[in-house]
């Protein structure tokens, strides 16, 4: 994958958006009393902006796609206010940085995992002594950053 790719400047655009993200939550939980009401709110601002691209973008679900999806295809929304829940908590109480550095630690050795097994429709991509060398890499870095 070339580092430039579009796909790929996204990403990197949405991984700087996570990393402001955590004290923007953190600030709005201190103003509404708990991590959980930052979360609340923080979804229901991104759902306006989503519901408002997808009217001006004029898609809709396939409601048979939807109705054939798997339960854990739902599951997404959950994981995503737990994050967000967690970061918001995190953020002031351990760091931006040390919060992200965990966060990263944490979703690539799941994502190894995942990738490895091919579990919720991906396509496998065995576990290789470079993936887990990167994975151990990682984790050395958390350390190296976290607050002290």
């Amino acid at each position: 994958m070339p580092l430039f790719s579009p796909a790929a400047l996204l990403i990197l655009l949405a991984g700087v958006l996570i990393a402001v993200q955590g004290p923007i939550n953190a600030a709005l939980g201190r103003a509404v009393g708990s991590p959980v009401n930052a979360a609340l709110l923080s979804f229901l601002v991104g759902s306006c902006a989503l519901a408002l691209v997808a009217v001006s973008q004029r898609v809709s679900p396939d409601s048979a796609a939807v109705r054939a999806l798997p339960w854990w295809a739902w599951a997404g929304g959950l994981c995503g206010a737990m994050f967000v829940s967690a970061a918001a908590y995190a953020a002031p109480r351990i760091g931006v940085a040390t919060m992200l550095t965990l966060a990263v630690a944490s979703q690539l050795v799941t994502a190894v995992v995942l990738d490895h097994v091919g579990a919720f429709g991906a396509p496998k991509h065995p576990a290789s002594v470079g993936r887990l060398a990167g994975l151990m890499l990682v984790f050395w870095g958390a350390l190296l950053v976290r607050t002290k």
